[in-house]
This record gives C-alpha cells, sequence and structure tokens, in this order.
C-alpha cells in the first residue's frame, strides 16, 4: 500500500509539473512577493494570461492612508475593477513601510515606490511583461505615485499617472490645511514644518517636478475632500496646462475623501479605461 501511494503521489507530481509547463502563461498570482527586506516592502503580482514581453503593460497601485496606516489589501477592490476592465494588464498592488513613532518618515515611503519599481522591471522577462509602464495611487498613495511619475524617468518612464485625490503641493497643504489635523500628520511624517525644513517638503511635492516631458495625468477629487483640499488637483491641473502635459481633471460635485458613491466610483474608472486607452495601451 505504501508503494502504492508513492507511485500515485510521484504520478500526481509529475502531472503537476508538466501541467504547470503546459500552462506556464495563463493567468497568474502571486502574493506577498517581497522586493525588499522589511514585511511592509511587499506586493501583490497579478499576471494576466496569454502575457508577453511585446505586448503586456503594466499597472502599479499605490495605497493611501496618510502615509503612517493602510495596506495594499485596502485597493482589492481596485484590483479586481482594473482585472475585470483591462484584463490585458499586469497589476502590481504595492505596499511600503509607514511613518510611525518617529520611524520612516519622508522620504521613506518615496524610497520604497523606487524599490518597487525597480524590482517590477527588473522581472520584466520571468513575468513576460513589458517596459510600458503606468501607475494609480489613492490619497497618499497618489502623492506618491505622482512624485514617482514626475520627479524619476529611470529605469522607467511612467506612461500615465491616476491620481485619486492625491496631495500635489505639501507646503500648501500645510499652511492652508482643509482642516486642523493636516499639518500635524504632515509634520509627523516628515520630522519638520515647512520653516524648519523648507527643502524637504519641496522635494516631496509632486508639483515642484512637473516639466513638458512629465507624465500625462489623470486627477480624480471629490467637491468636498475635507483631507485634502481639491485645491491640490487644481493647481497641478493649471502646472501641467501650463507646460502642456496631457491632462485631465474631474471634480465630483459632494464627493468626499474616498467616501464616494457607487455611481461616483463607476464613473471614475470609466475615465481611468478611457485615459489608459489613449495614454498607457
Amino acid at each position: 500500500m505504501r508503494i502504492l501511494l508513492l507511485s500515485l503521489v510521484a504520478a500526481i507530481t509529475l502531472f503537476s509539473c508538466k501541467k504547470k509547463d503546459k500552462d506556464a502563461n495563463g493567468a497568474q498570482t502571486l502574493l506577498n512577493v517581497k522586493y525588499g527586506t522589511d514585511a511592509k516592502q511587499a506586493m501583490d503580482v497579478y499576471l494576466p494570461s496569454g502575457r508577453s514581453t511585446t505586448a503586456t503593460p503594466v499597472l502599479i497601485l499605490i495605497h493611501g492612508g496618510g502615509w503612517t496606516e493602510g495596506s495594499r489589501a485596502d485597493l482589492n477592490a481596485y484590483v479586481d475593477t482594473l482585472k475585470r476592465r483591462v484584463p490585458q494588464y499586469a497589476i502590481f498592488n504595492i505596499s511600503y513601510r509607514l511613518a510611525a513613532n518617529g520611524q520612516n518618515l519622508f522620504p521613506t515611503q518615496e524610497e520604497d515606490v523606487k524599490a518597487a519599481v525597480e524590482f517590477i522591471y527588473s522581472k520584466r522577462e520571468e513575468y513576460r511583461i513589458t517596459d510600458r509602464f503606468g501607475v494609480i495611487g489613492a490619497s497618499a498613495g497618489a502623492h506618491l505615485a505622482l512624485l514617482h511619475a514626475y520627479k524619476y524617468s529611470a529605469p522607467v518612464k511612467m506612461k500615465a499617472v491616476v491620481s485619486f485625490f492625491g496631495p500635489t503641493e505639501l507646503v500648501q497643504m500645510y499652511n492652508n490645511p482643509p482642516n486642523p489635523l493636516v499639518p500635524v500628520l504632515l509634520a509627523s511624517v516628515t520630522g519638520a514644518t515647512p520653516t524648519s525644513n523648507l527643502t524637504l517638503y519641496q522635494q516631496s511635492s509632486p508639483f515642484n517636478f512637473v516639466v513638458s516631458s512629465s507624465s500625462p495625468t489623470l486627477l480624480l477629487h471629490g467637491s468636498n475632500d475635507i483631507v485634502v483640499a481639491p485645491s491640490q488637483s487644481e493647481i497641478l491641473k493649471d502646472k501641467l496646462n501650463t507646460v502642456s502635459v496631457p491632462n485631465q481633471y474631474v471634480l465630483y460635485p459632494g464627493g468626499g475623501h474616498g467616501d464616494w458613491s457607487p455611481l461616483i466610483y463607476f464613473d471614475a474608472f470609466n475615465k481611468i479605461d478611457a485615459f489608459l486607452k489613449l495614454y498607457h495601451p
């Protein structure tokens, strides 16, 4: 009986290996893939079937949480929606180290996003993906998405960036906050104020890195956002227009800071779908 069981296990293993080889280019989900040594330096990877290094574009998702909390699981609904709407994309939902108790202050989060992008780029052959990258972020994640897209062009320049209600100019956000807790948050995650370390605030503001060659940008914001004021998207839109960077700004009347109705989110993803088709096919 033991020999029979061992033979059966061997046969199943052999069959499984052959099946894996046969379906090597099928859809694949890889959870908690490490791009660094910290537990937060990880991502979930969603690879589509039929992918190739010449045809499969990449979308990177970055979660919010005020740079101090949240996880990539917060964007699982985004992943599910994007997999249905744009099934040809490889999706990478990343986490990053969080600023808390005086640890992992800016620019730790910026550095982690850069490291994650570099990791994904280095895996192009293994994952069978192209070098056509785009990035979507929500709130603090949108800030990080915009900052990376505008500030870095190596190893790959982002084809498009989508911001769900993201901060764009931190000095203005500190000095003209939509609520009194915003300056406290910014000081806690930077370890400074604009007065004590203006350079850090400037270097951490996507607004300051916009040039004529910046990535096409889609800005989505709610009119009643009391965490990140709509003016943060509006000033970025104006600067993008000034240097002729393709962009679209959508203001949703009555929308708060992510507490949007299903209809608003449905429209937002319609906008994203159209934007990706135009700038990141």
